[in-house]
C-alpha cells in the first residue's frame, strides 16, 4: 500500500504519517518565521540549559553486545523528522539486524544510535514527534533483547519551543521501540571501549556554552580522560564550515578542544592541566547532505583542491544530515578549512591553524548537487517550485491580482480617468509599448545594479542580490501581467459589463502571475548564492530522496572505521506487520522490499589518539 493509504490506518499504526514539509508554502513560511522568531527573542531569557542544572547528570555507558569483545557499532543519523516515507526507510534501515553492503559485507545494527539533532520539523511539539519520529523509529524496531542505547541532540528545530517536547521524549529515561533512552539532559558523555569517548554537544541556537553544561563536562568526563584517550564530539550544526564566512562560528568548539578535551581545570591549583586526550573525530548533521573533512598531515601537498590520501592518524570532520529531511547542496563547500581562521577573534587559540581538506566523495557529488539546484527553476522538472510547493503558485498569483489592481490604477490616474476599467479600455498603442517597456526595465535593472555595485567595489561585474533584486522581478510580473489585461481589455466590445471584465482580467492577472511570478522567484532564488536564500534552492524543492547515515565500528584494537551508507531509493510501497505489545496489538508499516544501502565511499579508517 503507499502512503495515502497509510494514513486511513492511523489508528492502528497509533501514528499518523506526515508529508514532506513543503518550505516555500505560505502556511510554513508563516508559521515557522513565528516561531523562528519567538525562539530568537525568548532564547536568551528562557534557557532550559540554565534549568538543567538542576537535573541529575552523570556518565552514560554503551551497551556492548559482546562484552567479552570489547568493541561496539555505533549509528549516527540527523535531520530526520520530515515526510514518512523518507524518515521511515532510514529508521527501517537502522532498526535491521544486519545490512548487506558490497565491499565490507553484513554490517550489524548499532548498540548506540546518536540522533544528530533536529529530529522533527518544522517546529517541535509533543504532536510533531510523535507523527515524526518517534511513531516510524518505534515501528522499524518494535523491540530488541540487546537494548540498544539512544541519544539525541536538540538541533534549531528542537529548540523553536524552548526544547520543551525534547526534554519530555528523549530525557526521562522512556523508551522508543527497542531503543532505551537514558540521557537526562540535552548533552551527554559516554565511555566506550578501548579509551574512546562519545560527546553530544548543545549549543542552543548558535550560541555559547552555558555554565551548567561547562560544570557538567567539568565534573564528569574531563577529570577521566587519560594520556592516548579518543573523542567523538557531536555538535548541532557543522560551524567548521561557515568558518569560512563567519571566522569565530567555530569559536566554541575550538575552546571545548583546548579547555575541556586537551586540558582540564584544576580547582585546587587554579591551573589548566594538560590531559593527553585528543578529539578524533566532530560528528554533525544540520546540512542535509554527506561531506568529510580530513586533517591535513606534515608532507601533504598544499593545494586547496589535492585529493588527500587515506591515513589514519588523520582527524575528520564529517557532516551527515541525510536522515529524513529535504536534501543540500555540496557544489559551494570550501575546498579548503584553517580552524580556528587567523581571523578568529579568540584570544587564546592554536597557532598555526589545523588545516582540514574537503574529501573527493560527497553526497550528492557536485555535478548532480548543480544540477538539483537548477532544476528549482525548471517548469519541466519534478523538482520545480511550484510543482513541489503548489500554495506557493496561489500566493504568487494573488500578489499579482493585488499588484495589477494597483497597477491599474496608477494608470487611470495616470490618464486623468477614474475608472480603471475605463482606462485599460481607452488604452492606445503607445501605452501598450510603455508598459512592455516598463516590464522590460525592472527586469533588467537589478542585473544592472549588480553589475555596477560589483564593478565599483570589486572591479568585477556581480550577479544580482538581495530581497529588492525579488521586489523588482515582482513588479516586472506586473508590469507584463498589466500589459495583456490592456491587450484583452481593447479586444473585447465595449458592450460587455465592466465588472465582468474586471473579472477577466484579475483571473489573467493571477494565471500570469503564478506562473511568471514562480518562475521569476526560482530564478531569484538559483541566482542568489550564499545566506538564507542560497539555502532555499534545495529546501524548496523538498527532495525525499538521497538519504543516508552513518555506520561505526570500534574494534578491539582501538581503530574506529566510518561506513557513510545511502539508501539506493526511498521506500513507496508498505504492507502491515501486527505486533503483540503490552498495551495491545498495533500495526506498524514494514517497506516491501527492505531498503538497500551502498557505500558513499570507502570506508575511512580513524586510529586511536597516540596510535600510528
Amino acid at each position: 500500500m503507499d502512503f495515502r493509504e497509510l494514513r486511513r490506518h492511523a489508528d492502528e499504526l497509533r501514528f499518523t504519517p506526515q508529508e514532506p514539509v513543503r518550505w516555500l508554502a505560505p502556511k510554513e513560511l508563516a508559521r515557522t518565521a513565528v516561531k523562528v522568531c519567538l525562539a530568537a527573542v525568548f532564547a536568551g531569557y528562557s534557557d532550559k540549559r540554565e534549568i538543567q542544572g538542576a537535573l541529575e547528570a552523570g556518565l552514560l555507558r554503551a551497551p556492548l553486545a559482546d562484552p567479552d569483545a570489547e568493541e561496539i557499532w555505533i549509528d549516527f543519523v540527523a535531520d530526520l523528522g520530515d515526510g514518512f516515507e523518507a524518515t521511515a526507510s532510514v529508521a527501517a534501515a537502522l532498526g535491521a539486524d544486519r545490512l548487506a553492503v558490497d565491499g565490507p559485507g553484513p554490517l550489524p545494527r548499532g548498540s548506540l544510535l546518536v540522533l544528530g539533532g533536529d529530529q522533527v520539523y518544522p517546529v517541535a511539539s509533543a504532536t510533531a514527534y510523535e507523527d515524526r519520529m518517534k511513531g516510524p523509529y518505534r515501528a522499524a524496531l518494535p523491540s530488541a533483547p540487546d537494548e540498544p542505547l539512544m541519544v539525541a541532540l536538540p538541533g534549531n528545530h528542537d529548540w523553536y519551543d524552548g526544547l520543551t517536547a525534547f526534554l519530555r521524549l528523549f530525557a526521562q529515561e522512556s523508551v522508543i521501540g527497542g531503543w532505551q533512552t537514558r540521557q537526562t539532559r540535552s548533552y551527554f558523555a559516554v565511555e566506550l571501549p578501548q579509551r574512546w569517548w562519545l560527546v553530544g554537544l548543545d549549543s542552543q541556537l548558535g550560541t555559547y556554552f552555558d555554565d551548567p553544561q561547562r560544570r557538567y563536562f567539568e565534573t564528569y568526563f574531563s577529570p577521566r580522560l587519560r594520556p592516548g584517550d579518543s573523542v567523538i564530539v557531536c555538535s548541532a550544526e557543522p560551524t567548521w564550515v561557515r568558518s569560512d564566512e563567519r571566522p569565530d562560528a567555530f569559536n566554541s568548539l575550538h575552546w571545548f578542544d583546548r579547555n575541556i578535551v586537551r586540558s582540564r581545570f584544576d580547582r585546587t591549583t587554579r591551573k589548566h592541566e594538560e590531559t593527553g586526550a585528543s578529539i578524533r573525530l566532530w560528528l554533525t548533521g544540520d546540512k542535509h547532505h554527506y561531506a568529510r573533512y580530513a586533517e591535513r598531515l606534515a608532507g601533504d601537498a598544499a593545494g586547496a583542491g589535492d585529493v588527500l590520501p587515506p591515513d589514519p592518524r588523520r582527524r575528520q570532520m564529517v557532516t551527515c544530515g541525510l536522515g529524513g529531511a529535504f536534501l543540500a547542496s555540496t557544489h559551494r563547500l570550501p575546498k579548503a578549512l584553517p580552524l580556528p581562521p587567523a581571523t578568529s577573534r579568540m584570544q587564546k587559540k592554536d597557532h598555526p591553524p589545523t588545516a582540514f581538506a574537503l574529501a573527493q566523495h560527497t553526497y550528492p557529488d557536485a555535478a548532480e548537487s548543480r544540477s538539483l539546484v537548477r532544476a528549482i527553476a525548471k517548469p519541466w522538472s519534478r523538482f520545480w517550485l511550484p510543482r513541489r510547493n503548489p500554495g506557493f503558485a496561489v500566493l504568487a498569483g494573488a500578489v499579482q491580482m493585488v499588484l495589477v489592481l494597483v497597477a491599474s490604477g496608477a494608470f487611470a490616474l495616470a490618464e486623468g480617468r477614474h475608472n480603471p476599467v475605463g482606462a485599460l479600455r481607452s488604452a492606445g498603442a503607445d501605452d501598450l509599448l510603455g508598459l512592455l517597456c516598463a516590464s522590460a526595465a525592472l527586469f533588467v535593472l537589478p542585473f544592472v545594479i549588480g553589475w555596477w555595485r560589483g564593478l565599483m567595489r570589486e572591479r568585477r561585474p556581480r550577479a544580482p542580490s538581495g530581497p529588492v533584486v525579488a521586489v523588482l522581478f515582482q513588479a516586472a510580473v506586473a508590469a507584463a501581467a498589466l500589459t495583456v489585461t490592456v491587450a484583452i481589455a481593447r479586444a473585447v466590445p465595449s458592450s460587455w459589463n465592466g465588472l465582468a471584465l474586471l473579472a477577466i482580467l484579475l483571473a489573467v492577472a493571477a494565471v500570469t502571475g503564478a506562473f511568471l511570478g514562480s518562475e521569476l522567484f526560482a530564478l531569484w532564488v538559483l541566482w542568489t548564492d550564499r545566506g538564507p536564500v542560497a539555502e532555499w534552492q534545495m529546501s524548496g524543492q523538498s527532495v525525499d530522496d538521497h538519504k543516508g547515515f552513518l555506520r561505526m565500528h570500534l574494534a578491539r584494537d582501538g581503530t574506529l572505521t566510518l561506513y557513510p551508507l545511502a539508501l539506493e531509493a526511498t521506500c513507496r510501497n508498505w504492507e502491515f506487520d501486527e505486533v503483540a505489545g503490552a498495551e495491545g496489538a498495533w500495526k506498524r508499516p514494514v517497506p516491501k522490499p527492505a531498503p538497500t544501502v551502498r557505500l558513499i565511499e570507502d570506508p575511512v579508517v580513524i586510529a586511536r589518539h597516540g596510535r600510528g
